[in-house]
């Protein structure tokens, strides 16, 4: 997929287009959960592992033997302690759970990244990615494909420049991570929600109302009646969307309703390993504290509960 055709995939999926009248488009950022086991270590432990590898990573260490997998833990532990003290914190802990559970957000980030940096000066630049991405596409007035390029252009320079948060218009890996996922990260926020708004107020009045809300989810074409969850989210709309109750949400409703505080589950899961393999009960984990409960945090072929080999990769 080129860059471009990148870009329309991601242009529609936020809502330039309308759904089908019988699907509900959806809006809010959830949290994705850590596994779709059932958390019950008296049974398995399962959960832990894909919450602490991911999915695809924690079926590779099932055919491992329990040496194998000890030393590839060992190996992990490392990574884990970002202060190099020895120890790893809950917070550690619960950062390298996030980054586990959201390992093709940093692999989406390399593909493109390489695709980018045209000069391999290790950043990326504003000219860079819009040289990149729109090309000589610009330089038609009138595209046959019915997209306004350059409206699309200035809506993303503005992302660009809210992602780059030195000013220099060079983006670090970090920052071209912002730019490319924008729900991820707590200062990209007000750019999402500020996308979110320009998508569905069509009236341009800086709110969304009750029949935008409706009609960015739903449309009619021609049916007279609405499916059961339309009217459910007009009562939605109205009794929780529109909080001061004056029939349109302005920007913090919008906030509140696409990007809602959600249950930190890899916190509760990183307590949860701690409390588990504390040996010492000093709220902090070893690296030989780690490996001793390896069967907790990896599989191996002595815990495996028969779940196919997806991937032979490497860590």
């Amino acid at each position: 997929m080129s860059t471009l055709e990148l870009l329309l995939f991601l242009w529609l999926s936020v809502g330039c287009v309308g759904s089908k009248p019988t699907e509900k488009k959806e809006r809010v950022h959830h949290e994705a959960p850590l596994s779709d086991r059932a958390h019950d270590d008296a049974q398995s432990f399962d959960y832990d592992h894909d919450a602490f590898l991911g999915a695809d990573e924690a079926k590779t260490f099932d055919q491992l033997t329990p040496e194998e997998s000890k030393e590839r833990l060992g190996k992990i532990v490392v990574k884990i302690d970002g202060d190099k003290d020895g120890f790893v914190t809950v917070e550690e802990l619960k950062e390298w759970i996030k980054f586990a559970q959201k390992r093709w957000i940093y692999e989406d980030v390399e593909r493109q990244w390489k695709g980018h940096d045209l000069n391999g000066d290790g950043a990326v630049s504003w000219d860079e990615y819009r040289n990149a991405t729109y090309g000589s596409v610009l330089d038609d007035p009138d595209p046959d494909d019915g997209f306004n390029y350059k409206q699309m252009m200035v809506r993303d320079e503005r992302r660009f420049k809210m992602a780059d948060r030195d000013g220099d218009m060079a983006a670090t890996k970090e920052e071209f991570t912002a730019f490319l996922h924008p729900e991820e990260y707590d200062y990209m926020k007000d750019i999402v929600v500020q996308e979110t708004m320009e998508d569905i107020d069509k009236n341009g009045d800086g709110f969304i109302d009750l029949e935008e809300y409706i009609g960015d989810m739903y449309s009619h074409d021609g049916d007279a009646d609405e499916p059961e969850w339309v009217k459910t989210e007009r009562e939605q709309f109205v009794e929780f969307r529109d909080k001061n109750r004056d029939g349109k949400m302005d920007k913090e409703e919008t906030r509140d309703w696409i990007l809602p505080s959600d249950y930190d589950h890899a916190e509760a899961e990183a307590r949860h390993l701690v409390y588990e393999s504390d040996q010492d009960k000093d709220g902090r984990l070893t690296r030989e504290e780690i490996v001793a409960k390896y069967d907790l945090f990896v599989g191996s072929q002595a815990t495996d509960f028969g779940e196919a080999l997806v991937r032979h990769d490497e860590f």
